[in-house]
């Protein structure tokens, strides 16, 4: 440095404070150079970078703008009105939700309708009253109506009547109809009308009590019997069963004093019809029993001494020591005794032999009472028929004196057959041997080999071929019946033991087929209650009882089938 100092050092600077000058002046228009020494600046105008256009221009972009917010505020406003529900629920609401909270447990509950004010029906209805438009609420009462139809089925399946009616008339209200309650009102309708039959069914039957009518299909047991079914806890019905049940047991009581058998048994099988459970029912059986067991007695006693009069000859006739009287004083006893109907058939024989006799001998007096009294007992039998149309033959001729002074008749000459008449009864026979072959034995009537003998012997009561035909028919039905039998096809045998019996009555040899057929009935039923079909076991041992009731697997498969075992 020179130490020299510039000139305008030699005074020191004064301070100036920065002004910004004249604002008012920025946009004025330059001026001359003024004397206060600084430089003139020149300030152009400001316009916004990229943009050159006035004002009015401006304003015309700015005026898009205002419809566009509107459309926002309107689209804003319908988001809002649509989703009311949802927004409202995001809301607080205290009282809409403890009403609907109580309305939901009181449906839990099963507290359905009522009127003060805590049940199902009246809190979701205050809940809709709160918000008409709340689904939840809505849904509510649906649940309610639909748990009052329910309780209204259940109500009428209990018999009650007008619980049913009470409930389905409020879910009628709240579901607003439909075909379920349609159904359960034609239902509750229907049952109405059952329940004034049932009224009118009483009435019916305690008048049938009052007169005395006790059994029968308008009996009272039966009318009662028909109330329960419809009504179970009908209590009127109950107790007039009960009485009834007791006037049986008094009857039956009254019918063993008597020794009226028949009479007893009927009333004692009413009553366990009727009431199984009957305190009255043990003791009567006991005495059933008991009686039964000196009938038994009693009627071995009378079989026995109908078998000693047939061998004796006292086969019929006055008196009381014959064997039909015997047979028929049996059948008194117990009238489904095989015993007693087969002595009556070996009664029919003898008689039809004694008549065969009395036609020989030419007494046709005689073999016509006989045949009579044979026809009575045994009306099918093949040798009655036989003997019928030899007493036709020999009735037709008139005997012819023999030579000499002895008064004894000669043998009726045999009646002379018009060619037409032998043609017929050989078409006759052959029908008869056809119809044979076919098992048609007893039916049809009038095609059947019985029938088809008949007439031929009608016609020629002597032709050898339909005499011993018609006598033959006992040995064609018995090798039926064992070709059944053995085949498997019982409906069958039962028909072959059915006619043998007809045209045999009394045959010793019926009683083993009986034996045998009864055991093959009750081999098919235990093979059905083996396989469940209790129903067509039923049936074959009901087959099997009428054969031999007292056989011991008769009594051992009934007690099976009622113990349902």
């Amino acid at each position: 440095m020179s130490g020299r100092r510039d000139q305008h050092d030699a005074h020191p600077p004064t301070r100036t404070e920065p002004t910004l000058g004249d604002l008012d002046r920025l946009d004025a228009p330059p001026r001359a150079p003024s004397g206060d020494g600084l430089p003139q600046v020149s300030v152009e105008p400001r316009h916004p970078r990229g943009r050159t256009a006035a004002p009015a221009s401006r304003s015309r972009r700015r005026g898009w703008l205002i419809p566009l917010l509107l459309l926002l505020v309107i689209a804003v406003f319908g988001a809002l009105w649509l989703n009311q529900n949802r927004l409202r629920s995001m809301l607080p609401r205290t009282d809409f939700n403890t009403v609907l909270t109580q309305a939901q447990q009181a449906l839990q509950d099963g507290r359905l309708d009522g009127q003060d004010g805590t049940s199902a029906r009246e809190l979701f209805q205050a809940a809709v009253a709160l918000e008409p438009d709340n689904d939840r609420a809505r849904e509510g009462l649906h649940q309610v109506g639909q748990a009052e139809l329910a309780q209204a089925d259940a109500a009428l399946q209990a018999g009650h009547l007008d619980q049913a009616a009470q409930q389905a008339a409020v879910a009628r209200e709240l579901l607003g109809g439909g075909g379920d309650i349609d159904r359960l009102d034609r239902a509750i309708s229907s049952a109405h009308a059952s329940q004034v039959k049932t009224v009118d069914l009483v009435d019916q039957a305690q008048q049938a009590l009052a007169a005395g009518k006790l059994d029968g299909a308008d009996g009272a047991g039966a009318l009662y019997q028909r109330v329960l079914r419809t009504d179970p806890g009908n209590a009127v019905a109950a107790h007039g069963l009960d009485q009834v049940g007791s006037a049986l047991a008094v009857q039956a009581r009254k019918a063993l004093d008597a020794k009226d058998t028949d009479a007893a048994n009927a009333s004692i099988e009413q009553l366990a019809a009727l009431q199984p459970n009957s305190g009255a029912l043990p003791a009567l059986r006991a005495l059933q029993a008991q009686t039964r067991k000196q009938d038994d007695s009693a009627l071995e006693a009378t079989l026995k001494q109908g078998q000693d009069a047939l061998r004796a000859g006292r086969v019929g006739g006055a008196g009381d020591d014959t064997a039909l009287a015997h047979f028929q004083a049996a059948l008194k006893l117990d009238p489904d005794n095989a015993q007693a109907k087969a002595g009556l058939g070996k009664v029919a024989q003898a008689m039809t032999v004694q008549a065969n006799a009395a036609i020989d001998a030419g007494d046709t007096t005689q073999a016509t009472k006989l045949l009579d009294q044979a026809t009575a007992l045994a009306p099918k039998s093949a040798d009655l028929a036989a003997a019928r149309a030899r007493l036709g033959s020999a009735a037709s001729q008139p005997a012819t004196a023999a030579a000499g002074d002895d008064d004894e008749q000669a043998p009726a000459t045999p009646a002379v057959l018009s060619p037409q008449q032998s043609a017929a009864v050989a078409r006759l026979v052959q029908r008869a041997q056809e119809a044979t072959k076919n098992g048609d034995i007893m039916m049809p009537p009038g095609d059947s080999a019985y029938d088809l003998y008949r007439s031929a012997l009608a016609i020629d009561g002597n032709n050898d071929a339909a005499l011993h035909g018609l006598q033959a028919l006992p040995g064609q039905v018995e090798q039926q019946f064992n070709q059944a039998l053995a085949a498997g096809k019982l409906k069958q045998a039962d028909d072959m033991l059915a006619n043998l019996a007809e045209l045999a009555p009394g045959d010793a040899a019926q009683s083993a087929l009986s034996d045998r057929l009864a055991s093959a009935w009750l081999d098919q039923a235990e093979q059905q209650l083996a396989r469940g079909d209790r129903v067509d076991a039923g049936q074959s041992l009901d087959h099997a009882r009428k054969l031999a009731p007292n056989h011991p697997r008769v009594l051992d498969l009934t007690a099976r089938l009622q113990g349902g075992q």
